[in-house]
């Protein structure tokens, strides 16, 4: 007779993983018992050696759906003279534990629930918060560990007999399924507008009201929605007067696959990402066929879609023949997500005309995930709901070493690394915004009570001295007592993509909006010699001068003016200007004036090296798009006219030195462009060709440098990369030249992943090496 304990760390705690080994133990006839420990399953059993290795490898080979096991450790222990243990057992759960415990994400309803919530006589027919353990609500009902019913929100909603029954059964599905429940027991849906509504089928109901062209806040898993129908302009403008968001695209829910086909291009791994437990909304070309309103996503050839993930999602679409609706977090844009029914009222009065509400409290705020394809490859543009608290592996990095890291200030989540494994946080969003800035050290202190981090070794930050979350880092290293260590913002980028691959050392082209460089100058359009927790900066684009600071990320005509200043007059750049382009400029030929004397006399301007401000330029100089109303949007339309376009238009590229290192002339470029659009070019192929010739000098900066460095892979990061055209030419010209390209697969390409990348640099700099 044999005894051994396993140890099994990963995510292995509310996915069903103990009825599982209850399982397996029973069919090979061993006995023991499991528990939670945590941070671990522990099992300990008895038989004989042959039997406990089959058991062993069978807890991996047959794992629940959603479990997912990092490690399975056996220690024999003594042979007893005689067995210690008569059948098999789960244990509750142990309170008496060190370490972190891997809490699994959120993930769609499950094929089997979603067959009882459809079959008539089921006791749960038409019930929307049907779950079972491969299926429901996690990160967004947990108040501690270990993950148990009476620490989840779940524990005011006493289990009635028959759910009792299921909890307490090894052998069901709904064994310690802790947000299971039913019509009898669990939580309910109700219509609200002044006051509640009695309503038999209130979800029926909301169906109809949007039919009908009204707005209704619907609070679901990990948030509130605002919804509206997709097939008629009215209610998409009705939605946008009252939000402010004139242009911003909004994401749809669609019912199934074959209707989002009718309106959308769906690739094969897209379907598959779709159709996946973790439910993203999916960035979609627009099919040819496109009959929704172009309001959903004006002046853009792609739209954000996703699959209903809750049954409550599911059972809306069994009462309307609408093809998509839409589904756009319900907040203010940088704010957190509304999720108490109160608030939800009150501060979307005027903008909902009924609310569809329930009596389950969101512990977690959870935004929906967005990820989109290029050239077949997945990037995350924000890595949320179904995905988040699983862990980034670190082991291969510091398993020593607690870091708290902060993120930049606008598109920002946060990170807690611990014994060799960093948890990013759900998306935060704008802490530049009072009611984001507040939610943040509570999402903080949250992860780190269910991760039981009690103490922080290191906090790290952005180097930008006047972020919100700077100033935050330097609060918490005075109440950990620990130092703060500041991370530029592109070395961050590199480090988190170096982690997706597992790369010491790469040439990494950073390309975004803005980053605070180390010189003090806003970078954006870098290349870099990453080589872990140090880096070097070796080529950039062209410094350019930003009229007015900030102005010129909302005017980008400004941006145009600088960009033509050391190649043009003052006198022709205001000529031309309020010839052609005077409409861009709020305050007209006055302002124009200002800014030309601005650029003459050296004043108020700040210094630039991004990308993005160039994308934005160009899209102004093609008269695209004259004014940024949300973030990305003329870079995003000179994208969707491109897409329409060929590279027909020969545009020259001019790489030179300044300042001891290689730049793109994008003053050049973009005078180059401005003379094809005045004799006649067409836009599309213009369009088209200007941001492939941005593409192969970044490319060709990377070479250059890679080349004299000796080094083999090429990286791109920033939020740049997710423009599928860009993304493709420089991996194009990259290949071609015989480098290795890579793009982050596992991580954000823009800000959401630059807490990881803080998290990890502090790692590899503070760190004792594992």
């Amino acid at each position: 007779m044999k005894k051994a304990r396993i140890l099994v760390q990963g995510i292995v705690q509310g996915v069903g993983f103990r009825p599982n080994v209850y399982r397996i133990a029973k069919a090979l006839g061993i006995n023991g018992y499991v528990r939670n420990l945590g941070n671990v399953v522990e099992i300990v059993v008895e038989g004989n050696e042959k039997d406990i290795m089959t058991f062993s490898h069978d807890l991996k080979l047959k794992k629940p759906p959603i479990s997912k096991i990092d490690s399975v450790k056996i220690e024999w222990l003594d042979e007893g003279s005689s067995p210690e243990f008569n059948g098999f057992r789960i244990l509750e759960s142990s309170s008496n534990f060190s370490g972190s415990s891997v809490i699994p994400p959120d993930v769609a309803t499950c094929d089997r629930c979603m067959k009882e919530v459809m079959r008539a006589g089921d006791r749960r027919y038409l019930y929307p918060f049907t779950a079972c353990t491969d299926c429901g609500p996690r990160f967004t009902v947990i108040n501690a560990i270990p993950y148990d019913r009476d620490r989840t929100s779940m524990e005011e909603f006493p289990l009635c007999p028959e759910c009792l029954d299921e909890y307490q059964d090894p052998e069901d599905r709904r064994y310690h399924a802790e947000a299971t429940c039913c019509p009898v027991c669990g939580p309910e849906v109700f219509l609200y507008r002044e006051d509640r509504i009695e309503s038999e089928n209130p979800i029926k109901e909301a169906a109809q009201l949007l039919d009908e062209g009204n707005v209704l806040a619907i609070k679901g898993i990990g948030g509130t929605h605002l919804v509206a129908s997709t097939i008629d302009d009215l209610p998409v403008i009705k939605l946008r007067e009252r939000l402010g968001r004139m242009n911003q695209p909004f994401a749809c829910m669609s019912p199934d696959v074959p209707t989002i086909c009718s309106f959308a291009e769906v690739a094969d791994y897209e379907e598959k990402t779709l159709l996946s437990r973790n439910r993203p909304i999916v960035v979609l070309k627009k099919s040819v066929d496109y009959y929704l309103s172009p309001q959903v996503a004006p002046d853009l050839h792609n739209l954000g879609v996703m699959l209903p993930y809750s049954a409550l999602h599911h059972l809306l679409f069994t009462y309307t023949d609408a093809p998509a609706y839409i589904m756009t977090s319900a907040n203010m844009p940088g704010e957190p997500m509304l999720t108490q029914n109160q608030e939800i009222i009150s501060k979307l009065d005027g903008v909902a005309d009924y609310y569809l509400l329930h009596n389950r409290e969101i512990v977690n705020r959870c935004d929906d995930s967005v990820v989109r394809f290029r050239g077949g490859d997945m990037a995350f543009i924000r890595r949320s709901r179904g995905y988040v608290p699983e862990p980034y592996d670190f082991s291969r990095i510091n398993t020593d070493l607690n870091v708290l890291a902060l993120g930049p200030e606008i598109d920002v989540t946060f990170s807690l690394l611990k014994e060799g494994k960093c948890y990013v946080s759900q998306h935060i969003g704008d802490t530049t915004k009072y009611e984001t800035f507040l939610y943040l050290p509570k999402a903080i202190e949250h992860m780190m009570g269910i991760t039981r981090a009690q103490n922080i070794d290191v906090v790290a930050c952005d180097l930008h001295p006047q972020f919100f979350t700077t100033k935050l880092a330097h609060e918490l290293g005075e109440k950990f007592n620990c130092p703060v260590l500041k991370v530029q913002h592109h070395h961050a980028h590199a480090a988190a993509l170096s982690l997706d691959w597992e790369l010491d050392e790469f040439i990494c082209i950073a390309a975004d909006g803005v980053g605070y460089g180390a010189d003090g100058s806003a970078w954006g359009g870098e290349i870099l010699h990453y080589h872990g927790a140090e880096y070097e900066r070796v080529a950039s684009l062209m410094p350019q001068e930003m009229p007015g600071g900030d102005l010129t990320t909302r005017y980008p005509a400004r941006m145009m003016m600088g960009m033509l200043h050391p190649l043009y007059s003052a006198e022709e750049i205001m000529d031309l200007m309020k010839t052609h382009y005077i409409d861009y400029f709020p305050h007209g030929l006055k302002e124009i004036e200002i800014i030309a004397t601005q650029l003459e006399k050296n004043f108020n301007l700040t210094k630039t090296t991004s990308t993005g401000r160039v994308l934005d330029a160009l899209a102004a100089c093609l008269k695209i798009c004259g004014e940024r109303t949300y973030e990305g949007e003329c870079a995003m339309k000179l994208e969707s006219t491109a897409y329409h376009g060929e590279d027909t238009v020969e545009i020259p590229l001019k790489i030179s030195r300044k300042d001891g290192m290689n730049v793109l002339d994008t003053s050049q470029l973009i005078s180059s462009v401005l003379k094809k659009k005045m004799d006649g070019m067409p836009l599309e192929d213009l369009a088209y060709s200007a941001q492939k010739v941005v593409s192969r000098g970044l490319a060709e900066l990377a070479i250059r440098i890679a080349r004299k460095k000796g080094v083999d892979t090429i990286g791109g990061s920033g939020g740049v990369f997710y423009n599928e055209a860009i993304s493709m030419a420089i991996k194009e010209v990259v290949e071609d030249e015989g480098y290795n390209f890579i793009q982050h697969k596992n991580s954000c390409a823009g800000d959401g992943s630059v807490s990881l990348g803080q998290a990890m640099v502090a790692a590899l700099k503070c760190g004792k090496q594992s």
